[in-house]
């Protein structure tokens, strides 16, 4: 019976093991003195809140001001040299009611108001179908004339070979002279017809001519570059250029007026007529815009005076191009003495205007605060007249700057601010 080899164990290699193992052992004494980590970790998240907490806080507040913004000194403030003040509307020189050539039903209308057209632009078609059947019959009348004139050409053809052969014939004594003159006469016959013929194709051909004018007179289009202010036609309405069926026939399609055009028209007491004189310069305020100074002047004075009303009409020419001048608004002038501005410069207004409220004196110093991308600046300023509730200031501001109405006290140098949007009257 075999027997198995007993394992042999080398007690040299077997304490060599337990020595390493006892190294891997931790100590007791030193698990128990090892340092304990998250006190001071939960002692750095508190400081960090606290930061976070002291930046938040020491952030500089945002306030949100109301502001207006420093206008240039109107031209109303040269009033003082006015020689003349009168009142008037705005009026447009090139203003036209569009209406069609031809009675008919509208078919389609192309305009709104305040709608800006082109001259040449379709404004409004109307219903073609009548027009459309009149130039195909006149196609038709051109097509027959033509046919006409072709079946007289050859007939033509025939007798001039017809009229040849005979002279030929008598010449050789072989026909008599009257089947010759039979034979001109038929040649000239037919070419009287031809002649007659021909003028029939050029009647057929200009009356389709006519027809198309008829064709296009069912279009309507802007006679000049102008802006719609009225629509005065619908699809389906029969409209006229004459007055025609009583109140159900439209006599236009809408109104064009050419902006370029407007200008001003007062009337004028006689008595001071005298004072007034074209080209002179004339500031003029609209009732809707009573704070914007328009420049203009006089182009001429009307001759001839209203006898019930005592008054001359004068025209005035606008300076300026705007959209927020239309036709019929109210309008206050003032006639400028031109010599006296001339001579006196320091009559020229200077300076901007601004709220009194934003005016604050500081000691000796007027200030006041201006919007600078995001952050309030001071200015120091030297102050003009009170003009209502406004302040002139001749220096320290320019126009169109933003500045702050009633600034709080707590207003510094530098403050981030939030303005509100001025009002359009301050614009």
């Amino acid at each position: 019976m075999l027997s198995t080899p007993s394992k042999h164990i080398d007690p040299v290699t077997d304490d060599h093991a337990a020595r390493l193992l006892q190294q891997l052992t931790l100590d007791p004494a030193l698990r128990d003195s090892a340092p304990r980590r998250w006190p001071w970790l939960l002692l750095v998240a508190l400081g960090a809140g606290a930061a976070g907490a002291w930046w938040y806080v020491a952030q500089p507040t945002t306030l949100t001001v109301e502001t207006s913004l420093a206008r240039s000194m109107p031209a109303a403030a040269a009033a003082d040299r006015a020689v003349l003040d009168a009142t008037g509307y705005v009026t447009a020189r090139r203003q036209a009611t569009v209406s069609s050539k031809i009675t008919g039903r509208v078919a389609e209308v192309l305009i709104e108001e305040g709608q800006r057209v082109k001259a040449g632009e379709v404004l409004a078609r109307l219903d073609p179908i009548d027009a459309d059947a009149q130039r195909a019959l006149t196609q038709s009348q051109i097509a027959a004339a033509e046919a006409q004139l072709g079946d007289l050409r050859a007939q033509r053809a025939q007798a001039l070979r017809d009229a040849r052969r005979a002279e030929e014939l008598a010449a050789r004594k072989l026909t008599s002279t009257q089947s010759v003159e039979d034979a001109r006469l038929k040649l000239a016959s037919l070419d009287a017809r031809l002649n007659a013929q021909r003028e029939q194709v050029s009647v057929a051909r200009r009356s389709f001519d006519v027809a198309e004018v008829a064709v296009d007179n069912t279009i309507v289009r802007a006679p000049f570059d102008g802006v719609i202010t009225v629509k005065a036609a619908q699809p389906g309405e029969i409209v006229s250029p004459i007055s025609a069926g009583g109140g159900f026939t439209r006599t236009g399609i809408g109104t064009i007026v050419d902006m370029d055009s407007l200008e001003i028209e007062v009337d004028i007491n006689e008595s001071y007529i005298s004072r007034v004189r074209a080209g002179q310069i004339v500031t003029a305020n609209l009732n809707a815009y009573p704070d914007w100074d328009i420049p203009a002047h006089v182009i001429t004075i009307i001759p001839t005076a209203d006898r019930a009303k005592a008054t001359v009409k004068v025209r005035i020419a606008i300076g300026v191009r705007d959209d927020r001048i239309v036709p019929e608004m109210g309008v206050r002038v003032s006639f400028l003495d031109d010599a006296q501005a001339a001579s006196d410069p320091a009559a020229a207004p200077s300076g901007v205007l601004v709220p009194t409220s934003a005016v604050v004196a500081l000691g000796d110093l007027s200030i006041a605060w201006v919007v600078d991308d995001g952050r309030a600046r001071r200015r120091e300023l030297t102050l003009g007249q009170q003009r209502g509730s406004e302040r002139q200031i001749l220096a320290g501001l320019l126009a169109g700057e933003q500045v702050i109405v009633t600034p709080p006290a707590t207003l510094t140098d530098g403050s981030a601010v939030r303005a509100n949007t001025p009002s359009p009257s301050d614009r």
